[in-house]
């Protein structure tokens, strides 16, 4: 267990070594033989770990695998040193992707669709018609990787595959491209279920479902059933919006900008629905105006849940991906500030590490409340372990203050006093080892880099 619900002061190294893997792989070093064996069981453990792992470990590690039966991952070309043939071996390409292990394939045609996006997709048309529907649904989500206008055609097609998860999977990959003739029809379908009533005071948008999902919805991705719960038409409506391009809805309400049309009333008992099903087409989209319109103030009661408001299965966290690092990290220290660390866990883990000053100043401030609180540390401990790991390594000795055992209040929880210093005093000594760990790694001015 990491964090809070750990005892002891002692750092966990293992939670440090995607930090330490990232490092060492970013300065251009080379793991020693010695430690290669070592390397390749944490990431057979761990398969978070294994490209960065296999990148460190260098071409012997795949000599290695072929030697023990539990390194058989390093074979497979996830990252690292089987990485897949360059552009300029065609043949090589060829026969990796007709007689390769599934596993080699997909990580062949990532690797492709990264490098040259038009050369994957060209890959995939060789062979698409003969491989099994879970295959064919593992690949078109490798089309992701340089998605473009160049992959509409291809798409199109995969609409009417037999596959009803391949179809929706092209369907989503499609309204992810603005331009695309499925997003042009859904903004349409769209249009015509949603606007502006200027006759009220003030001005609302009014909303009227739909009464059908015919045939042409469905090829374009619209599931007809909905889930337990969910009525049919609101279900469908959702659909709808959540594939319909984001700039349309500007010309739609007057002129308005995002914010604008989020501030609108919504008439009916909508706008719930209405706005889950815009945040889901601002992630989807990556539209940062749209995210940023939706997340509103990081202060607001309505956020005081990560899904908000009552009833809404708007994800905050997801939102917050779409805005830039400085400025997510910014909305979850003021949400932090306002409603504490209840609901920040997830949100935390989708800020950049380490994190900004203002974000780590408030996450400490948190965990300093909660001790004065008199409750346990690990009630946090996932924030704590995240802590341990995000925060900037140079608040080390700013925190020293916190690992002293300071009285408890009337009512605390027996012997947190201790437990919250135990806690604090592993935070800071795991800030000085990551720090001590970047400075080893650290290549000196004018110093070999590939040891």
């Amino acid at each position: 267990a990491a964090g809070g619900s750990r005892r002891g002061t002692t750092p966990d190294l293992t939670e440090l070594l995607p930090q330490w893997l990232a490092a060492a792989e970013g300065y251009g070093y080379r793991a020693p033989e010695a430690l290669l064996p070592a390397l390749l069981d944490a990431a057979r453990a761990r398969t978070d770990l294994r490209p960065a792992a296999l990148a460190l470990a260098g071409p012997r590690a795949v000599w290695l695998a072929r030697l023990n039966d539990e390194w058989k991952f390093a074979l497979r070309g996830i990252g690292g040193p089987a990485a897949p043939p360059g552009a300029d071996d065609p043949e090589e390409v060829r026969l990796r992707w007709e007689e390769g292990l599934f596993a080699e394939r997909v990580a062949l045609l990532t690797a492709l669709r990264r490098r040259d996006p038009r050369a994957g997709l060209a890959l995939l048309v060789t062979t698409w018609s003969t491989e099994r529907a879970e295959d064919r649904l593992m690949f078109l989500d490798s089309l992701r990787e340089g998605l473009s206008a160049a992959d509409e055609p291809f798409l199109e097609q995969a609409l009417s595959d037999r596959s009803r998860n391949v179809r929706a999977t092209a369907a989503e990959l499609l309204s992810a491209l603005p331009g695309s003739a499925l997003a042009a029809r859904m903004a349409r379908r769209a249009r015509t279920c949603i606007g502006l009533d200027r006759t009220a005071d003030p001005a609302a948008i009014v909303v009227e479902a739909p009464h059908e999902c015919d045939a042409g919805m469905q090829r374009d991705g619209v599931t007809p059933k909905p889930p337990s719960g969910r009525g049919e038409r609101s279900w469908w409506l959702g659909q709808l919006v959540e594939a319909a391009p984001l700039e349309g809805w500007h010309e739609r309400f007057a002129g308005r900008d995002p914010a604008a049309i989020v501030a609108l009333p919504v008439a009916d008992d909508w706008r719930t629905e209405l706005h889950d099903a815009w945040s889901r087409a601002a992630v989807r989209q990556r539209n940062a105006d749209w995210a940023r319109a939706l997340l509103g103030a990081p202060g607001a009661p309505s956020h005081a849940a990560e899904v908000a408001p009552a009833g809404s299965t708007r994800d905050l966290t997801k939102l917050l991906t779409v805005l830039p690092d400085d400025e997510r990290a910014g909305w979850v220290a003021e949400f932090i500030a306002a409603h504490g660390l209840s609901d920040a866990f997830r949100m935390l883990g989708v800020c950049a590490v380490p994190w900004a000053e203002p974000l780590g100043r408030s996450v400490v401030d948190a965990l300093d409340i909660a001790r004065d609180a008199g409750s346990y540390p690990w009630s946090f401990s996932g924030v704590m372990g995240l802590a341990e790991r995000c925060l900037d390594p140079a608040a080390a000795d700013r925190l020293d203050m916190l690992t002293a055992v300071t009285d408890e209040p009337e009512g605390a929880s027996p012997g947190s006093g201790g437990y919250w210093s135990e806690a604090f005093q592993r935070l800071v000594g795991t800030l000085r080892l990551r720090a001590t760990m970047r400075a080893e790694l650290t290549p000196a001015p004018g110093g070999r880099t590939a040891p």
